[in-house]
């Protein structure tokens, strides 16, 4: 599935003109064909970020691609035609709304389209919406839960969202068949999330067509980098800092998990710098497929890499010991 404009340039749906602007600025710097000559995915990354502000950064055409997603030209083009039509919202007496058409969340077809105009008949399943949210990776280590404000689309009262009164165009809804009313939802955000991860939250998206039921709400998770672990997969990776002295005669240092909890890891003798110790069970929560929903089982492992620290200070006492070490190791090679 190919990435939306707001990923393309890597800001939330709510992000201000200023944001989008300045991610602009930055990724087009990056990935400017003459900062990468030659490269071809540079040139056509390029391209899709340039192709990304010019309607993000339109406010007119960012309310339509918010609306009717990637087809919003698609969209706009026949809201035109239907215009010129006659502009009553309803072509062949079949009223219709281009956001049913044309994919709020979902995305429609020209299949549809002529379905519609030409007076397809019985209830329509209304369009998934997707909404974005953002979590640390703790939160996706123990569950989270936010709070969504959304503009919920809502069936007319007044013609149950048959679009028609009588075989005339609601005066209500003017033939939308719906209407945005403010909405708050609560949503569980699984332990284990990974970014990308869609939350399904079902019903809770455009109502349907001519009493139809309605779509499905999708929360889409981006987790934050972390300052002190990296995630792959279920795996999560840190550095711990080792003393010298441990480093060469062994020894045992704390290591922090992302729990918060200190464990013990135990350095064998001579341990090089970089080297990687598996702490087992320690790492992210796996989702498993189980029956009816998604369960967390079991947990991935925790690798923590060496980093040798070397003193910053030393004492007469001890630069004569590393002198004498020096003295020593240098004989060992002079008689090898």
């Amino acid at each position: 599935m190919a990435k939306n404009l707001y990923d393309i340039l890597s800001v939330s749906r709510s992000a201000s003109e200023k944001e989008i602007r300045q991610a602009y600025r930055r990724l087009a710097r990056k990935y400017h064909p003459d900062v990468n000559p030659g490269d071809t995915k540079a040139e056509e990354r390029f391209k899709q970020i340039n192709n990304a502000y010019e309607v993000l950064s339109d406010a007119e055409k960012r309310k339509k691609y918010d609306r009717y997603g990637e087809r919003w030209e698609q969209a706009e083009a026949f809201e035109k035609a239907r215009q010129a039509g006659g502009g009553s919202g309803a072509w062949f007496g079949r009223s219709f709304d281009l956001g049913d058409l044309f994919g709020r969340g979902g995305g429609g077809s020209f299949e549809t389209i002529l379905e519609s105009v030409m007076g397809r008949r019985g209830p329509m399943r209304g369009q998934n919406v997707e909404y974005a949210a953002e979590v640390t990776l703790e939160e996706a280590f123990q569950g989270a839960t936010r709070l969504l404000q959304l503009q919920s689309e809502e069936a007319c009262a007044t013609c149950g969202g048959s679009s028609q009164i009588a075989g005339a165009v609601c005066h209500v809804c003017e033939g939308a068949g719906a209407s945005l009313r403010p909405k708050r939802i609560e949503v569980k955000i699984p332990a284990g999330v990974r970014d990308g991860s869609r939350v399904r939250i079902a019903g809770e998206g455009n109502t349907g067509v001519s009493g139809g039921p309605r779509g499905d709400l999708y929360v889409v998770v981006k987790v934050r980098p972390h300052s002190r672990f990296e995630r792959k997969g279920d795996d999560l990776t840190t550095e711990v800092g080792v003393p010298l002295e441990d480093a060469v005669l062994g020894g045992e240092v704390e290591v922090s998990t992302l729990s918060g909890k200190q464990v013990a890891l135990k350095i064998p003798p001579l341990t090089q710098n970089g080297r990687l110790f598996r702490l087992s069970g320690l790492g992210m929560p796996r989702q498993e497929k189980g029956k009816g929903k998604a369960k967390a089982k079991r947990r991935g492992d925790l690798l923590a890499r060496v980093r040798v620290v070397l003193p910053e200070k030393l004492s007469d006492r001890e630069r004569e010991l590393f002198e004498n070490l020096r003295e020593e190791r240098n004989k060992k090679v002079g008689v090898g």
